[in-house]
């Protein structure tokens, strides 16, 4: 029988458990990192963790006996595990890499494994191509239940446990303004999703001075029914417990393993990903705390470009995937980093995504200006003017690859009545208009194709995602003449 092939996507490992995704080859992927690790001399040292996903526990523990087996010193997270814990300690602890087992915003039905390098984040392009291969040819090799067995022959060999989050609380407790007579009580209203974050952001909110109110803090693997995915509509809940409360509040989710965030106002409106990240730009930039500059994704709206700069930053675009932004941040680009889909990391607490690190410093927008996030946003867009982003999706079967295909080779001439001033084919098909854009694109974690817009009013962008997805659907051409 033919092995289907590994193949990383934009954020690591991961598909449908039992398919894509099942024990023999998650240990390919692990002997892969053994092998990865010795031939670039990264140090032995692997920090392993898991969230709460079925059989997490399980795969945490059996790859790293098979990791000793190999050689390498591992420490264990025993529990539930947020994988920002984890990104931030692989570079404070030194180790060569970090394992952790999740498929971060995902339906239940999946499981992952993400792969990050001593740097913070997670793998740049070709070290993942060269860690596929690896594991691939260990699946070809057939080493795979010889590994397996040697790796429980050897239970806890040079496998040591420990404990990420008070390390982890404590160090983002110092870059928060938790004092000051100038700071408010606070309502922050907290939806965990069932994930990992629950226990870990609505205590630093706590212990930060915020009164929380929880929701959906106990975990569980199937995460009720619903993927846990903080967009607009799965957190109606949410929304209507903030637009009902009473003072200063705001509302915070987090995703399956807590490395993406949405916010939502004092109405119960969900902010958009552009919207979150201007606040959190114009926050630290007031209060002194970036400096360099501010690296985006290609998919991100203009109002974060257009807040940045008017502090003196230099703004950066890059591909989708937070590993581009990552690097920007390493390379001295960049003090922050925020994306089109919750990602959102300051650089001098660690250098991939952090839907904790986000929450917590939305809470101390509030407490400290006095003033609830939607009013702070208003203000904000009077300032820079208004920006209204979003995005969609369609199921990526072969007819909507192909009509994506299409669009790539002859893209069209206008969006609507918007003219197309620029065409970018790096990361899909980007269609830059004077007044916004729409750009499609496949997925690299889902089967999906998504549709991104950025428009001047709220119609506007319903009108150009409705019109990307038609286009997907092959309900549509008339904009498609050149």
């Amino acid at each position: 029988m033919t092995l289907r092939p590994i193949r990383f996507g934009t954020s690591g490992w991961r598909g449908v458990i039992g398919e894509e995704f099942t024990l023999p080859r998650a240990r390919a992927v692990v002997r892969g990192v053994a092998r990865w690790l010795k031939e670039t001399r990264q140090p032995l040292r692997v920090l392993v963790a898991h969230d709460s996903r079925p059989g997490g526990a399980r795969l945490s523990s059996e790859s790293s006996a098979l990791l000793a087996s190999e050689g390498v010193r591992v420490e264990r997270v025993p529990g539930v595990t947020p994988t920002p814990v984890l990104a931030r300690a692989v570079t404070g602890r030194r180790h060569g890499a970090g394992l952790i087992f999740t498929a971060s915003h995902n339906p239940a039905s999946y499981q992952g494994l993400k792969v990050f390098a001593a740097t913070g984040g997670v793998l740049e392009r070709a070290p993942t191509r060269r860690l596929e291969q690896l594991a691939n040819g260990a699946l070809r090799e057939g080493e795979l239940e010889r590994a397996g067995e040697r790796a429980r022959g050897r239970p806890g060999a040079r496998v040591e446990p420990v404990d990420l989050l008070p390390e982890y609380r404590a160090a983002l407790h110092l870059r928060l303004d938790c004092g000051g007579s100038a700071r408010r009580p606070v309502r922050v209203y907290y939806d965990a999703m069932h994930g990992a974050g629950a226990g870990v952001l609505d205590r630093v909110l706590e212990d930060s001075g915020a009164r929380v109110r929880g929701s959906r803090l106990g975990r569980d693997a199937r995460f009720a029914g619903v993927g846990p995915d903080p967009v607009a509509a799965k957190l109606g809940d949410l929304g209507r417990a903030v637009a009902g409360g009473r003072g200063l509040r705001l509302g915070i989710a987090t995703d399956g393993d807590a490395d993406r965030y949405a916010a939502v106002d004092e109405t119960g409106r969900v902010l958009s990903a552009t919207e979150a990240v201007a606040l959190l730009v114009d926050h630290l930039a007031r209060t002194g705390r970036i400096h360099r500059g501010v690296a985006i994704s290609v998919a991100t709206g203009s109002l974060v470009e257009r807040v940045a700069q008017s502090h003196g930053l230099a703004v950066t675009r890059h591909p989708i995937g937070f590993k581009w932004l990552t690097a920007a941040l390493h390379a001295g680009e960049a003090d922050c980093a925020g994306e089109e889909s919750g990602g959102f990391v300051w650089a001098p607490h660690g250098f991939d995504k952090d839907g904790i690190l986000a929450g917590a410093l939305l809470a101390e927008i509030v407490a400290t200006t006095g003033a609830p996030l939607g009013a702070r946003l208003a203000e904000l867009e009077r300032e820079h003017g208004p920006c209204h982003c979003g995005r969609t999706e369609g199921s990526a079967d072969a007819g909507c690859i192909e009509r994506l295909a299409v669009l790539l080779r002859d893209p069209p001439r206008r969006v609507g009545s918007a003219r197309v001033v620029a065409v970018d084919r790096h990361d899909g098909l980007r269609l830059a208009l004077a007044d916004g854009f729409l750009m499609l694109r496949a997925s690299g974690t889902e089967p999906v194709v998504r549709v991104y817009a950025e428009a001047p009013s709220a119609a506007a962008l319903r009108a150009r995602l409705g019109l990307g997805a038609r286009w997907l659907a092959g309900r549509s051409s008339g904009n498609l003449a050149n």
